[in-house]
Formats: structure tokens, C-alpha cells, sequence
């Protein structure tokens, strides 16, 4: 599949071929000290540049599109952003750019499968999401520090005059990525926030039908901006193509989520499965 992210690597690459001109890949390389096939993988968007790679380019072929080629860079950059990147310092800074983008808005939407969504979750729920993911990408360990700010932006949830519609897969109340206790507790929390006036929780239960796969996680803020998370890379879009899109897929899957009394039986029959002979 073609994503945004690789349509812009390929634009990118095209221009790198312009600017090349007449020579041939082999003398460029040789000009640049480089092997062949990493010109060619840059110019075919099989590679990302470097900012280095790119002033190289530049100074070989026209000096003057060194800042042209940067800024294409930091426009691809901004839609995609790598989870290792993101965690070299750690999972607390991630948190603290999120906070920013809710605080910004005052709709925001959400859909999962896979998990509870992060503003709904428990402080030892949290613990153990954020241990697994620093010991899947090999990031610092800074996992008390990430549960706090987790812990503390859920205080936007309680604020007038915005509102949370997260919709859940029956799954994501299944997924044992932490003991058995520390689940029963994140779903009797899940059950207590039904009713919030700012918070309208669904879950699509097993067997629903669906108009479209429940497929990765996402969040919606306001009309300007998704962030979808992926295993390599969080996607950052803010093109109104892309926000709408994301909007309909929202749409589509919240149509078959269940509410109120009927979420709360979904939930209990989960928690059951926890508690039941404990």
C-alpha cells in the first residue's frame, strides 16, 4: 500500500533526479563518495535523506537548492514520526507533546482495537503499556515518569466545554497486556466513566457487523489534525483529505458501537472473565 509518507519520499526523489541532470548516478557517486545504489534508492524513494545527504546533493548538483531541499525534508519529516526517534529520550516527552494537541481542542474522537485508549487509562493499566513498549523498541525507561503525565492530562476529561467520543473494539477489553487483577480494574474504571457528560464511550462488540476492518488505532482533534499510530511510526496528517477520510472511517465503525446500559453489559462480561473465581 502507497502511503503519504512514501508518495512524499518519492516526490522527493524525483526532484533529487532533476537536479542530478545529465550526469549519470555512477559519476554522481563518485563525486559524492558514495555507492551507486544509494543514489539510486534516494532518487526511486526507497531511502530517506539525511540532512547531510541532502546539502551533499545540493553542492554537487545547484548550491542554490540546498534550503529547498531541506524544507521538503521537514514537510515529509512532519507527517511521519518514528517511534524511534520519538523515544530516544524516552516515553515522557512523547506524552507532553500530546498533551498540547488536546489541549488545543475542544472535539476530539478516537477509535481503538487493540487496547484501552491512553485518556481512559488506569495508572497501573498505563505501567504495564508503557513497559512493553519501551522494552519493544529499546527505548530509555522512563516509564513512572510517562504514567504521570498520562495520569495528569486525564484531568481534560473532567473539563467543561470539551468532549471525548471514543470508540472501542470489544477486543481491546480482551488483550492481556497486563495481569489479570490490574485488566479487571482498568475495565470497572471503563464502566464508571459511562455517563461523564464529556465523555460518550462506545464499544463494538464481537459479531458486530462493520462497515470497514477495525484496523490500527487513531485519534481525531477537532477537523485539523490525526494522529495514527502505527508499530514504526506515529502518521501526523493535517490535509483535509486525509482528516476527512479518517473521519468517515471513524463514522463508519462508531455506527456499530453500543452505548450506556448496553456498553456497560459488554464491559462486565469482559471484566467476568478476571474476576469470576478469584
Amino acid at each position: 500500500m502507497t502511503t503519504d509518507f512514501q508518495q512524499a519520499r518519492e516526490a522527493l526523489g524525483r526532484r533529487l533526479r532533476e537536479l542530478r541532470g545529465r550526469p549519470t548516478q555512477r559519476d554522481l557517486a563518485a563525486v559524492l563518495g558514495w555507492p551507486q545504489a544509494k543514489v539510486s534508492k534516494l532518487e526511486t524513494g526507497r531511502q530517506t535523506a539525511t540532512p547531510d545527504d541532502l546539502k551533499a546533493w545540493a553542492r554537487a548538483t545547484q548550491p542554490d537548492t540546498e534550503e529547498e531541499l531541506l524544507a521538503r525534508l521537514q514537510g515529509l519529516e512532519t507527517h511521519v514520526r518514528s517511534w524511534r526517534r520519538q523515544l530516544r529520550a524516552g516515553h515522557r516527552p512523547v506524552q507532553d507533546v500530546l498533551t498540547i494537541e488536546y489541549e488545543r481542542s475542544t472535539e476530539l474522537r478516537a477509535w481503538q482495537s487493540s487496547m484501552v485508549v491512553g485518556m481512559l487509562q488506569t495508572p497501573d493499566y498505563a505501567r504495564h503499556i508503557f513497559t512493553r513498549y519501551a522494552e519493544l523498541q529499546g527505548s530509555p525507561r522512563d516509564v513512572e515518569d510517562a504514567v504521570r503525565a498520562r495520569v495528569q492530562r486525564q484531568q481534560l476529561l473532567f473539563q467543561h466545554g470539551r468532549s471525548f467520543h471514543i470508540v472501542m473494539w470489544e477486543a481491546a477489553l480482551h488483550a492481556g497486556v497486563c495481569p489479570p487483577e490490574v485488566l479487571a480494574g482498568q475495565l470497572e474504571k471503563l464502566a464508571s466513566l459511562i455517563g461523564l457528560d464529556t465523555v460518550r464511550l462506545g464499544i463494538v462488540p464481537y459479531g458486530a457487523q462493520v462497515g470497514v476492518p477495525p484496523a490500527n488505532g487513531f485519534w481525531l482533534y477537532d477537523e485539523r489534525l490525526v494522529i495514527v499510530e502505527e508499530w514504526h511510526a506515529e502518521l501526523w496528517l493535517n490535509d483535509a483529505d486525509s482528516v476527512a477520510l479518517y473521519r468517515r472511517v471513524w463514522g463508519t465503525l462508531e455506527r456499530s458501537a453500543v452505548y450506556g446500559t448496553q456498553a456497560r453489559r459488554v464491559i462486565a462480561r469482559a471484566r467476568a472473565q478476571f474476576t469470576d473465581g478469584a
